[in-house]
């Protein structure tokens, strides 16, 4: 396999790691929703996984990867501000914690471009 075939299945994999951690340790997740969002964190928690695994089901499908692999970078996008939350909430944590929570904002760009390269390789294979 090669790969730019192994691309959008480990993107996948990490989408629907991600997506079962949010169900199987939501609470960790709860405390990155950002306070402007209505209604409680959990609901976020729990969306924001469903959509996480949905987005790997898309991935690992070939007939539907170019579309779920744009909508993957545009929810890149969209968790971003989940990211700034937490650097927020966490600057006065012990400097590990600060420095895990500050890494992720910059993170998000490989991945943003990661579902795009994707979606830009399975347009082509269509």
């Amino acid at each position: 396999m090669s790969r730019s075939e192994r691309s959008p299945l480990l993107l996948a994999g990490l989408l629907a790691a991600a997506g079962v951690a949010h169900f199987t340790a939501p609470r960790q997740f709860d405390a990155t929703v950002p306070r402007a969002l209505p209604g409680p964190p959990r609901a976020w928690t729990y969306a924001s996984g469903a959509v996480e695994l949905a987005l790997a089901a898309g991935l690992a499908a070939p007939r539907t990867r170019a579309s779920a692999a744009k909508a993957a970078a545009a929810f890149f996008v969209g968790v971003f501000p989940a990211n700034v939350q937490m650097a927020v909430d966490w600057r006065r944590r012990p400097a590990p914690l600060r420095t895990a929570a500050l890494a992720r904002l910059p993170l998000q760009v490989p991945l943003v471009l990661w579902a795009r390269g994707v979606a830009r390789n399975a347009k082509g294979r269509s």
